[in-house]
């Protein structure tokens, strides 16, 4: 199979134009017209996951975070995007990445799914329309399957999302029905879970100013990490691909923050 064809296939999943203006997605490094039969998805394309697909053998790396962002000026060995870019072109390995346009299309609802939130809305609608058309957005708000204490939600995260950790904003024991969840960096969708009429959202990346807003705006917070939130989607999109036929692996990749 071609890497266009491929490609093609993820474009069915998350329409590139569902993607935010800013954002940076697509092939970003390599040839359409490569022979792929091994594939590897990741979270990021880290020196540790782009020596895994070396290793492997990959033809084509799948990652949810862009490697190339801002703008490159040079690509050389001495500088890290460029170091990796040379990396991956040594190797040829094409490197395709779905950040945004798969928040909206393919991660909201499934991770809406993951903690059993019904009735759901979108916190923010895509610019453009999903697959077959449908509307598509960033971040979900909807009823819990049950009433329970913020201290219950936060083990039912914990759960959900596989990880040992989170961190709670808010009172313990405050009963709580409608919750909002966006994966990744949720500061931003503070303004839209309220508007929602959620009494807690759920994301990552929540800063100091954020936290002490939110309080004040009567919302409460659970920040289970840009990477506790997100890590599914390297899962989700290899069984996605696994419907081509083609040999997949998802990297192996850890948090990069420790407690101590």
């Amino acid at each position: 199979m071609k890497c266009r064809e491929v490609m093609e296939f993820l474009r069915e999943l998350a329409p590139e134009a569902t993607a935010q203006s800013w954002d940076n997605v697509g092939l970003l490094v390599g040839r359409e017209d490569k022979d792929v039969l091994k594939v590897m998805t990741a979270l990021d394309a880290t020196e540790g996951v782009i020596d895994q697909a070396i290793a492997w053998g990959a033809d084509l790396l799948v990652t949810h975070h862009p490697m190339i962002f801002s703008p490159v000026k040079r690509v050389v060995w001495e500088e890290l995007v460029g170091h990796k870019i040379i990396k991956l072109i040594r190797a040829d390995i094409s490197y395709f990445a779905m950040h945004t346009n798969c928040d909206a299309c393919v991660m909201a609802e499934e991770a809406a799914d993951k903690i059993g939130l019904t009735e759901t809305v979108m916190l923010e609608e895509s610019p453009a329309a999903g697959p077959e058309g449908a509307p598509c957005g960033i971040g979900r708000a909807g009823i819990l399957a049950r009433e329970m204490t913020l201290r219950e939600l936060c083990e039912l995260v914990k759960e959900a999302f596989a990880i040992d950790t989170v961190r709670l904003i808010g009172d313990p024991e405050q009963r709580v029905t409608r919750a909002a969840l966006s994966t990744g960096s949720g500061k931003s969708m503070v303004k839209f879970a309220k508007r929602a009429g959620s009494e807690v959202l759920i994301s990552g990346d929540l800063d100091h100013h954020c936290v002490i807003d939110a309080l004040d705006e009567g919302l409460a917070l659970i920040d289970a990490g840009h990477y506790g939130t997100e890590r599914f989607v390297a899962y989700t999109l290899a069984n996605a691909l696994a419907s081509l036929e083609l040999e997949v692996k998802v990297a192996q990749e850890k948090s990069p923050y420790q407690y101590i």
